[in-house]
């Protein structure tokens, strides 16, 4: 569980604001904890505060700006910089950690945050509820054409879902599923015309223990979390 920067007391998922001290607690990326504001507001609106958001830089690799409410500790990415912050964050993850996905899922499955569709910082338009990498559980907002809005707290677990091997997991699975829709679709076309076809066979199904391993415990996670 993620703690206060200032008391150290812990904080509940997706608050921003220590109910022990009331210091708001920022994002800690990469250990940067210092940015850049580069105007003081934005024409972008917060989709909870109704209030301009503030224009930051992070400083990765030059310059990486994104949106921040002042307020409520919300961020606002562009299409696309989520995923590259998220890399630029996260790397060299090479192992499934399933007992911390597994209790990274029961936190968010037992949040008492409300649910509610937000409006589009830049459209106004409301924004579709999205589970990011499908089976996170931080249930993102989006607008497809403008980017994505993420509570307080939330880019802290997606971090942490990514370090676990979440990310991975996902990406495994996902291939796995393409593959045996390809040998479907092989098999369908077949028996419709007698020829195989071309197919990509340079994957093959899971046979060792340890990749059904890991099948059975995205199963596990999703059953835990939609259930």
């Amino acid at each position: 569980m993620a703690r206060c920067h200032s008391c150290a007391a812990p904080l509940p998922p997706h608050k921003g604001v220590c109910q022990y001290c009331g210091s708001q607690n920022d994002v800690d990326l990469q250990g940067i904890h210092e940015f850049t504001v580069n105007r003081p507001e934005s024409n972008r609106i917060c989709p909870d505060c109704d209030i301009p958001l503030q224009t930051i830089d992070l400083h990765i690799d030059g310059k990486f700006y994104m949106e921040r409410c002042t307020a409520c500790m919300g961020l606002f990415f562009d299409p696309g910089e989520l995923e590259a912050l998220m890399e630029k964050s996260v790397s060299n993850v090479f192992s499934v950690d399933r007992k911390r996905l597994d209790t990274l899922v029961r936190e968010e499955s037992g949040s008492t945050k409300k649910v509610a569709y937000r409006k589009c910082p830049i459209c106004r338009q409301l924004m579709h509820r999205i589970n990011f990498g499908h089976q996170s559980g931080v249930v993102i907002d989006q607008c497809k054409p403008h980017g994505v809005w993420l509570d307080s707290g939330e880019l802290k677990r997606l971090l942490d879902w990514k370090k676990a091997g979440g990310q991975l997991l996902h990406e495994t699975v996902r291939q796995h599923r393409d593959k045996e829709r390809q040998r479907e679709e092989r098999l369908r076309v077949y028996q419709q015309t007698g020829t195989l076809g071309t197919f990509d066979d340079t994957y093959s199904s899971p046979s060792s223990d340890s990749e059904l391993d890991l099948i059975n415990t995205v199963a596990g996670i999703l059953g835990r979390l939609f259930r």
